[in-house]
């Protein structure tokens, strides 16, 4: 008998007899997580009023707390150690839970920037350790379908998020949208308490000490690298001399992080799980898709409100197909997973993805609302049906014992894969836009005869309510509006493609994974 096989069969001796019952208080708390992570965003310009803040200095709000998640996001299993798994779990869920409370009564951008911290430090946890429970509450042959639920909760809840975020801003006041994480994160730390699984490899261990020379890198790190990303588009990146510190800096730390994993004892994380083939290919699958997932989020609806003239209610509301989508794609995961070749589904999904990307590359300004509905469903669907099968599979071949390491590692690079995407997508509508410009503003000459007959028209049908001369200004200053904005379009169309095309390509990714089906 192999050492893997023997470590499956001793996994399966702990095993919860009802998992769906002990999996409620991890369903609730993964929601109101990843739902916290997008919710703000379309209430960042109410919160900036009533800080006085300016549009950068709010965007501090969102990467605040993405850094505090992705600090601790590689730290649960140290951590999980620590505490004990079923303690740490539920002191995350109330340490997030307090500081929404604490972010809803914020009275300038100081404190809401150091509750967003405190709120990223007790979420950062969640995802990660509910990934894992989930995993290793269920038998191999059943876990299909349990990320298949699980999924729902970590593709649904960012597209709602917007939805719901803009509703309760209008409807109520934006602290609204942090004060409804307090009953449901009592709620779901009570029955973490008391129904969650608590295997006696999860149990709290003596002698555990912290890797405060990791603990140091991971910090300088992740938080040079948020800098870099949210900082850089706006400075020119690498043309800013400071932005090159920055980089160097984070670049440097990354690398004296993971050699202080590698060659030291004791460490954050146990980098040994990189030796897995799936676990690798798998997890870099699930990067470009959470950069993509990321980048989409933030792209449509400035699309929608910038070009179409959607208000941030509507446009969240057009994402909403994007979710069904999702449903329907977990609903089918959740009979079929266990049932068929998981590389079929991500693939199948993954061209679902790459060919609504490209669908929505090929829109312009004349559309209807359907044309928004239709992709948005087919991408939310592929996504549904990628996501959870790939989860899995980049997780079959990792025992029980790791499960809590390996799902730490993975979504911090997640999490990084959703920054790069979300700056990617920035970089790319600004320097598209001002090449679409360079490339037409050429034709608005003097020798170009439909150019100077649209002139003469706009500026004929303004003279008769100003001076000639302000009529052929003004005429002039409308044909460069337009040009703008059709370069502006062409910038979207191009991001759309090149989303698309990235899903289309890890395609054949696929090919090098194994797969076993579980009996």
């Amino acid at each position: 008998m192999s050492s893997q096989t023997a470590e499956i069969i001793d996994d399966e001796k702990y095993l919860p007899e009802n998992p769906w019952i002990c999996n409620i208080p991890v369903l609730i708390a993964v929601i109101i997580f990843v739902l916290d992570g997008t919710i703000a965003n379309v209430a960042l310009p109410h919160m900036a009023g009533s800080f006085s803040a300016t549009r950068d200095e709010s965007m501090w709000i969102l990467t605040s707390y993405l850094i505090a998640s992705g600090i601790v996001i590689p730290s649960v299993d140290f951590f999980s150690k620590f505490f004990g798994r079923k303690n740490f779990y539920v002191i995350s869920i109330l340490l997030f839970t307090f500081a929404s409370l604490l972010c809803g009564m914020a009275q300038n951008l100081g404190q809401m920037v150091f509750f967003r911290i405190l709120q990223g430090a007790g979420g950062g946890g969640i995802v990660p350790l509910s990934q894992a429970i989930m995993m290793e509450s269920f038998p191999k042959k059943r876990r299909g379908t349990a990320m298949a639920v699980f999924g729902m909760g970590v593709i649904i809840a960012p597209i709602v998020g917007p939805v719901l975020g803009g509703w309760i801003t209008d409807n109520w006041t934006w602290p609204w949208i942090f004060f409804i994480n307090v009953p449901l994160g009592c709620f779901a730390a009570i029955i973490a308490s008391k129904l969650l699984f608590n295997p006696p490899y999860s149990r709290r261990q003596k002698g555990v000490k912290l890797d405060g020379i990791g603990f140091f890198f991971l910090i300088l790190w992740l938080c040079t690298l948020q800098v870099f990303f949210d900082k850089g588009n706006n400075a020119d990146w690498f043309n800013a001399a400071w932005i090159r510190w920055i980089f160097a800096v984070s670049m440097i730390s990354m690398i004296a992080f993971f050699v202080s994993q590698w060659k030291r004892k004791d460490t954050l994380i146990d980098l040994s799980v990189f030796k897995d083939k799936n676990f690798v290919i798998g997890t870099f699958i699930q990067v470009v898709m959470q950069a993509v997932l990321y980048a989409s989020i933030a792209i449509l609806p400035q699309f929608l409100q910038s070009m179409m003239g959607y208000t941030a209610f509507l446009s969240g509301r057009s994402m909403m197909p994007r979710g069904l989508g999702s449903l329907t794609a977990t609903i089918v995961c959740a009979f079929i997973a266990d049932k068929v070749d998981k590389r079929l589904l991500v693939a199948i999904g993954l061209c679902f993805l790459g060919g609504a990307g490209l669908f929505f590359g090929f829109l312009n300004l004349q559309i209807a609302n359907i044309n928004i509905m239709i992709p948005n469903y087919f991408m939310g669907f592929g996504l549904g049906l990628s996501m959870v099968p790939i989860i899995n599979l980049s997780l079959d071949t990792i025992s029980n014992k790791q499960m809590t390491n390996a799902s730490g590692i993975q979504n911090l690079l997640k999490n990084i894969g959703g920054a790069i995407g979300t700056s990617l997508v920035a970089t790319m509508l600004t320097r598209f836009a001002q090449v679409h410009q360079f490339m037409m503003v050429g034709h608005l000459n003097e020798l170009n005869p439909v150019y100077i007959e649209r002139i003469k028209a706009t500026a004929g049908a303004l003279a008769q309510y100003t001076h000639s001369s302000v009529a052929t200004y003004m005429a002039q200053y409308s044909m460069y509006g337009q040009l703008i904005k059709q370069s502006t379009l062409w910038a979207f169309m191009d991001a759309f493609r090149i989303f698309g095309l990235m899903c289309i390509l890890i395609i054949p990714l696929l090919l090098l994974l194994d797969h076993k089906k579980h009996a």
